[in-house]
């Protein structure tokens, strides 16, 4: 097994998790098997607990994991299933330790950061380095490790030092340490800094870290000479250097990285057997799906209503599946953030200008997408949403609470249930559209959702949504969520025209609704976003962008296929996108 670890330094944020997932995309080009593990320093057990304004969106695995969001850019960009144990933290490994101690595994000994959590960490990564399986079965070749923060901090140190002996542990040949860096540019001087670069690489150094690659972040391009400096004040070579500036997509970082040698940096440090010469079309898919990024021209104005609107982050992969989608049908994505709290009307306290304005992006928008999320406030601003969309025929896509809030909505507003509410908001409501789960436990915050990927069943053979998962009688999706819609009331919503298409594999729970006579009205107890991949979007998320750029009815008749009548003629690529993901819709699930 073969180990790259991706630490970082100036600030955090600097892309260490972009740079770690591109590492793994040029060796899959190479025919490498990879794995991913993300370290995150903080002592929570996992991300399931953190408001999205601490730290983005909580991004949830197949098994149930909640782990945090770069775990998706590795998935999207490696197209592999990752586990709970890909995400390791302080948390779960001092409670791993201290389990041991309870029961006596350490036979009296002091239990200490040095050994025994620094050889917990060890045995942690290589375990799951070896256990992880691709989807074809192999064994991965290549385990790229990304130590979250920055060197220096104090609560990274216990990992700095774990890495220091696991690159003995592991000898030379297998370990690689490629540092993510920031160059800053003042515009005061107009030149690019390396002391910054310097300082961190030292710090490493002094940790006992050498790093074989610097990975030099910059807002613009870096000439050789800053590349020379940078060399030979941190001693390592010229081509060891690379350079990652500010690029018009994330999907040319691979590229970029690529067109400096990383290729042969990593088949030459890690003894990877990577043949030569490479094939003419090497990176060919990944190629186009840059290029057609960079040349969309029209726009599709989706506006997002959320309640976490003020970090772009809380909502990271419905971003990401918004942009899948557009990509593929030709449209360049122009997303509105609007704080669902602005558009209720009979809020005293409301700013009437925000006001105005969250209803004037709404009614501009060409479709709207209600996300999950947890708590009262905002919930009346997105049953308005819902309330616009189903009376206007606007495309719309409810995910998790955006299920929700629409049934309640269209309770209140259709069945004239005045007082239907969630019980989420209004526990003693006479009229409980959305309850709780059995199983969801009151007493504890963490991992007691209904979590992970789960089965559900199509009940109408002609339904929209059946039709874009290739009218499959299943499908298999992930959830986050502890309140679902009460079956009482079904019947009665069903009536009235909002069908629940799917359900679970018991029949008990709703997992999809879809509006009848509508263009496009969709909502999903499940997360489809989180299996959204750049050549593979999720279905709902490209069905709501066809809706909204008027060609899903024309995609429909073509047998959910997309032609080159109905992808915009503004795509440079259309004859290839064709060719790529024509098969796209018959693979999920």
């Amino acid at each position: 097994m073969k180990y790259i670890l991706v630490t970082g330094g100036v600030i955090s944020g600097v892309g260490k998790g972009v740079i770690a997932s591109s590492f793994g995309t040029i060796l899959k080009h190479c025919n490498i098997h990879v794995t991913s593990i993300k370290i995150d320093p903080y002592i929570n057990i996992d991300a399931g607990t953190f408001s999205p304004y601490e730290h983005g969106e909580v991004y949830v695995l197949d098994d149930g994991g909640e782990v945090d969001l770069d775990l998706g850019n590795y998935e999207r960009f490696l197209d592999i299933t990752l586990h709970r144990d890909n995400n390791i933290t302080t948390g779960k490994i001092y409670q791993h330790v201290i389990s041991k101690e309870r029961r006596g595994d350490y036979l009296g000994k002091t239990v200490q950061v040095i050994p025994h959590i620094t050889d917990a960490i060890q045995e942690w990564v290589e375990r799951v380095a070896k256990q992880s399986v691709t989807k074809d079965g192999d064994k991965p070749d290549v385990c790229i490790i990304e130590l979250g923060g920055t060197i220096g901090d104090i609560e990274g140190m216990p990992f700095v030092e774990a890495f220091r002996q696991f690159q003995f542990r592991v000898k030379k040949e297998n370990f690689c340490c490629a540092h993510v860096s920031l160059v800053p540019q003042p515009k005061s001087t107009g030149e690019p800094k390396t002391k910054p670069t310097q300082s961190s690489v030292r710090e490493l150094r002094g940790l006992g870290l050498s790093p074989d690659l610097i990975v030099c972040r910059s807002e613009l391009p870096i000439g050789d000479c800053v590349k020379e400096k940078i060399s030979n004040f941190c001693h390592v070579a010229p081509e060891q250097v690379i350079t990652i500036h500010d690029l018009s997509s994330i999907y040319r970082v691979p590229l970029l990285m690529e067109s400096q040698g990383v290729i042969e940096f990593l088949n030459d440090r890690l003894q990877l057997n990577i043949g030569t010469p490479r094939p003419r079309y090497f990176m060919r898919k990944w190629r186009d799906l840059a290029d057609r990024t960079d040349h969309l021209r029209k726009e599709v104005n989706i506006a997002l209503v959320g309640k976490y609107t003020k970090l772009e982050d809380s909502y990271a992969s419905v971003t990401k599946a918004l942009q899948h989608a557009c990509i593929q049908v030709g449209y360049k994505l122009k997303l509105t953030y609007i704080e669902a709290d602005n558009l209720e009307h009979n809020t005293k306290a409301i700013d009437p200008v925000l006001y105005h304005e969250a209803w004037h992006q709404l009614c501009r928008s060409n479709g709207v997408i209600v996300p999950g999320g947890f708590g009262k406030r905002g919930m009346l601003g997105k049953m308005e949403a819902c309330g616009w969309c189903r009376t206007n025929d606007k495309p719309f896509l409810g995910i998790c609470l955006g299920l929700q809030v629409a049934v309640v909505e269209f309770a209140r507003n259709v069945l004239g249930i005045e007082d239907a509410n969630s019980i989420e908001i209004d526990p003693e409501t006479d009229h409980p559209l959305v309850i709780d789960m059995p199983e969801y436990n009151p007493e504890q915050m963490g991992g007691t959702m209904r979590l992970g990927k789960r089965c559900t069943r199509f009940t109408e053979n002609n339904s929209l949504i059946k039709q874009l998962y290739g009218n499959k009688n299943f499908i298999e999706e992930r959830h986050r969520h502890r309140y679902e819609i009460n079956p009482k009331y079904i019947d009665d919503l069903e009536a009235a025209g909002l069908k629940f298409v799917g359900h679970d594999e018991e029949n008990l729970r709703m997992e999809i609704a879809e509006l009848e006579g509508h263009s496009y009205y969709v909502a999903t107890q499940f997360h489809p976003e989180y299996l959204s991949r750049p050549l593979k979007p999720s279905p709902p998320f490209l069905g709501l962008i066809l809706a909204s750029v008027g060609k899903l009815k024309h995609y429909l008749a073509k047998g959910c296929k997309l032609s080159p009548q109905v992808v915009s003629d503004n795509d440079s690529d259309t004859e290839n996108l064709v060719d790529d993901d024509e098969t796209t819709n018959n693979e999920r699930g």
